[in-house]
Formats: C-alpha cells, sequence, structure tokens
C-alpha cells in the first residue's frame, strides 16, 4: 500500500469513494475539507464527495463549480466536467492508493491532486457548509 504526501484543505483530488458495493469503486473528484496525521504518522483526509451529474439541482449542502458560471474557478480546480461538492457527504479516508489514485491527466505529476479550489469559491463553499 502506498501512502501519499499530505495534501492541504482546499485541494480536489482523485478519489475512490466507497460504496459498499465495489472494492475500488469508480474515481471522482473529492474536495479535501481538512486532514489530520495519526499517533503513526499516517495521513487521514476529510474528503467532500463530487458529482458532475444534475449539477444543475443543488440541495442544500452543496456548491457547483461551473466552467460557464465560474471559468477561473473550474480551471484552477482540474475539472472536465461542471461539478458539484456536496459538504454533507464528507468521509474521513486514509490518504493512500486504496482512495486516491493519479488522476488520468496528472497536471501536479504523479499525486492524486486534480486542482485546488479558487479563492472566488470559498465563500461560496462555507454558505454551502453551514
Amino acid at each position: 500500500m502506498r501512502w501519499w504526501p499530505q495534501p492541504t484543505a482546499g485541494e480536489i483530488v482523485w478519489c475512490h469513494f466507497p460504496d459498499n458495493i465495489h472494492p475500488k469503486p469508480k474515481p471522482r473528484p473529492g474536495l479535501i475539507v481538512s486532514t489530520k496525521e495519526d499517533e503513526e504518522g499516517m495521513t487521514f483526509a476529510s474528503v467532500a464527495f463530487g458529482n458532475s451529474q444534475k449539477t444543475d439541482r443543488l440541495c442544500s449542502g452543496e456548491f457547483r463549480i461551473s466552467k460557464s458560471e465560474h471559468p477561473a474557478a473550474y480551471a484552477s480546480a482540474g475539472l472536465s466536467y461542471d461539478t458539484k461538492f456536496d459538504l454533507k457527504n464528507v468521509l474521513e479516508l486514509p490518504f493512500n492508493d486504496v482512495y486516491f489514485s493519479v488522476p488520468p491527466h496528472a497536471a501536479h505529476g504523479q499525486i492524486p491532486k486534480l486542482g485546488t479550489l479558487h479563492p472566488s469559491m470559498v465563500r461560496i463553499a462555507a454558505t454551502a457548509f453551514v
């Protein structure tokens, strides 16, 4: 098992969210909300679920990064599709290759990072988080 270097809150990463059906489900973008290290020095990341389906409908706790609405934020995030993040669906996962992998177009090198939450989105994300 490979452990990745510790991410930073606000990074958007390529995550295999557990789904209780598949051992390693389809990867999707995830937003790092926070990180912590355990007593053995292993990193755990709290990750908000990202989804590119039905991005025109937002529920409580969700915010969207859209290419047409937020072009700078979309570019900064490294996304391929308009994506909404669900801040009510956050999981704490070990930051290793069981749950995170290198994205297909690894613009940041051989790590799971897709991009970063643009500063213009911080207030929007914080509003969704409440």
